[in-house]
């Protein structure tokens, strides 16, 4: 089976059913999954991945992840990492860091935690000093007094982007760690937005300063 060339790259249209088994002769690359190439691939990735293992498609985006991580705190159990998982992995983030509790509800990530690299640590200094080790300058994302516009901020390339959970915030022992904290312009009444929407927002700031556009789907 071909995909229709007609079609974007994504699953705009396609992405409640995905697509039947393959038809035709059947490629006998390793990267293909023999069961979804009898049964069809209802999975939500890309077409350009569909009937691929899990295996291979982790493999193919670890070749051109971006040195970009994302940390989140979770010592209340915060309920937007699925979403920040989510968007990691459609940025291509190396990894997403989760910091204090372990446990979180993976409903919001739709499954793309199966493509993206985890990371755990129990404490803020556990985080910073593995940063520090791997050459990382981290950014905190919070909306704080002397904090610098994240519209005009320059972001390090090596970079560990960290966000508080909903309500608190980026803790003070992650901010002190920080080369900076960045905050997000707003305009209206609320004094703060979606931990999740704030993550999607700082990353697609780093792509936006530091991807290379002619790889993306």
């Amino acid at each position: 089976m071909t995909l229709d060339s007609n079609k974007g790259p994504t699953e705009w249209f396609e992405a409640r059913v995905g697509v039947g088994p393959w038809e035709g002769e059947r490629p006998t690359d390793s990267k293909y999954d023999p069961e979804l190439l009898e049964n069809g691939d209802k999975r939500n990735v890309v077409d350009a991945y569909r009937y691929w293992t899990r295996e291979a498609i982790v493999a193919d985006i670890d070749q051109r992840r971006h040195p970009l991580h994302i940390a989140i705190e979770n010592f209340e159990h915060d309920a937007n990492i699925g979403t920040v998982v989510r968007t990691a992995n459609a940025f291509a983030v190396d990894t997403v860091h989760i910091v204090g509790k372990k446990r979180w509800n993976r409903r919001g990530a739709m499954v793309t935690d199966r493509y993206q690299h985890l990371m755990h640590h129990e404490t803020v200094a556990d985080l910073l000093e593995w940063a520090v080790a791997q050459g990382l300058k981290i950014v905190a994302i919070d909306n704080t007094p002397g904090s610098v516009p994240l519209e005009t901020a320059d972001l390090p390339r090596e970079c560990l982007l960290l966000f508080g959970q909903e309500g608190p915030g980026v803790t003070q022992a992650a901010r002190d760690g920080a080369l900076m904290t960045c905050s997000i312009a707003q305009f209206g009444s609320t004094r703060s937005i979606n931990a999740g929407v704030a993550a999607g927002i700082a990353m697609h700031a780093w792509i936006r300063q530091h991807a290379d556009l002619s790889h993306a789907w």
